[in-house]
């Protein structure tokens, strides 16, 4: 694969003093306004020609120069600056725009919602323990709830009733999902919420960057995911896209459950304020039962039809 190479852009009229030569597989020219996006998203455009008399500014090799939808992700053979993201997207008015991207540099996605601020499943009042070991939890600050830390014996967030741990919800970054998969602790993670009535695991990141992982063949950890789920089928993987969506979702989520439990609880205790009846007397034997007793005691009945009333009262002797 050829090298990446960033040129002086030769027209000093230019806003976009950097030329980009993109690998591809058919190599494409943009202008850029820095040689590598490290503080902001760096603005590109398309360039007119790649001059025969560059002034060749730098020159890396690459890795990789690939294509994915609206977007080119470039990998520089180096160990510091390499991986970095062209994005594709057109501005308010239908303009094409080009962004240069790295990891630092780049955003979470923003899905373009507003999340509510109703209260979850009706619930007027919502305690949400936060395990002592979180870092950097939610605070359900935007939510109609109340946090207080607690230890859990697993997951990061739980709901209590009467003392009991009714709900867990353990959060997950899409790194730490895929480390913990990898080195089998994900594994004992769901084997433990599985003993928990409501349980859930909330990845702050989309399900597609799964296949984006860096050093691990694509696919794999998607095959993992899919073993575990389909072992621990009771303890669903949800990918919230962000992180606050992952934190609307716990709400969501562990609300639901505390209503649950709540409804549950309530239902008991209108049952518990019926008449109870005695015990139920055992059903009247059928013509059929007996008439099979009536046979083994060595009394003579017909195969089908009514029995006699003798026969009816000697089975009702013998069983008061």
């Amino acid at each position: 694969m050829d090298d990446f190479v960033i040129a002086r852009n030769p027209d000093p009229d230019s806003a976009l003093p950097y030329l980009l030569r993109l690998p591809l597989r058919r190599p494409v020219v943009l202008k850029a306004r820095e040689t590598w996006p490290r503080t902001a998203k760096v603005y590109c455009h398309r360039a007119d020609e790649w001059p025969d008399d560059a002034e060749i500014v730098e020159r890396v090799p690459v890795k990789s120069c690939i294509a994915r939808g609206p977007a080119v992700d470039l990998v520089l053979d180096r160990g510091r600056e390499n991986r970095s993201q062209l994005v594709f997207t057109r501005l308010k008015g239908g303009r094409e725009a080009i962004f240069w991207q790295s990891a630092r540099t780049a955003k979470k996605a923003r899905p373009g919602v507003r999340t509510p601020t109703a209260r979850a499943s009706g619930l007027t009042e919502l305690e949400i323990v936060v395990d002592t070991r979180e870092r950097y939890g939610y605070r359900f600050a935007s939510q109609q709830a109340r946090t207080v830390k607690g230890a859990l014996r697993c997951g990061d967030y739980g709901v209590r009733r009467d003392g009991d741990l009714v709900a867990v919800v353990e959060r997950k970054s899409l790194e730490d999902l895929a480390h913990s998969l990898v080195d089998g602790r994900l594994a004992a993670q769901l084997a433990e919420l599985a003993t928990v009535g409501h349980a859930a695991v909330v990845v702050e990141e989309r399900y597609s960057k799964l296949f984006t992982l860096p050093f691990v063949r694509p696919g794999w950890v998607a095959d993992l995911l899919a073993q575990v789920q389909v072992r621990w089928t009771t303890v669903p993987v949800f990918f919230a896209e962000t992180r606050p969506l992952a934190e609307e979702w716990t709400y969501r989520f562990l609300a639901a459950a505390a209503a649950e439990g709540v409804a549950d609880g309530r239902s008991a205790q209108r049952l518990a304020a019926l008449v109870s009846p005695g015990p139920l007397a055992a059903a009247p034997a059928t013509v059929g039962e007996m008439r099979s007793w009536a046979v083994e005691q060595g009394l003579t009945v017909s195969d089908r039809g009514q029995l006699r009333a003798s026969t009816v009262a000697a089975y009702r002797a013998a069983h008061p």
